[in-house]
């Protein structure tokens, strides 16, 4: 599982370095993907596998099921890291979560998410303000605290 929070910076060559604390989880190949919110999704392989296989359960003759299959296969890309634990973000990511230089990289359960760190900033704030109605809203889901 990934957890925690941290902020780094793209170098002028476009490269992220990943936390250590992620990299042994995610191995030496995986991927990244367009994800929700304006963020980048990375998937171990095993992880990937995994919702890859979700995807294609989906129905071919579902309109919104062929558009977010297509979107997450569509942005993905096989990344390793370099000998220094460096990606390579390809621009169309960059542009997908708005991501020039300062970025979140933060764990999300089975997967990890990378945020610019303006858009991360602003929407933790709005979701720590509105922590109650999400609760509500897992109540719901079957999450009680």
């Amino acid at each position: 599982m990934f957890t925690g929070e941290f902020k780094h910076a793209v170098d002028a060559k476009n490269r992220l370095s990943i936390p250590s604390k992620f990299r042994e989880k995610l191995g030496d190949n995986f991927y990244i993907t367009k994800g929700l919110d304006h963020c980048l999704f990375v998937f171990s392989m095993e992880e990937w596998s995994n919702f890859e296989e979700k995807l294609k359960e989906l129905p071919l003759s579902n309109k919104n099921a062929r558009a977010f299959a297509r979107s997450f296969f569509a942005g993905a890309t096989e990344c390793e890291l370099d000998k220094q634990g460096r990606i390579l973000l390809p621009q169309t990511l960059r542009n997908h979560a708005n991501i020039e230089k300062d970025v979140y990289v933060n764990g999300a359960g089975s997967r990890i998410e990378i945020w610019d760190a303006t858009t991360w900033e602003s929407y933790n704030d709005f979701m720590t303000a509105n922590m109650d109605d999400l609760a509500e809203d897992m109540e719901a889901l079957g999450i009680r605290f």
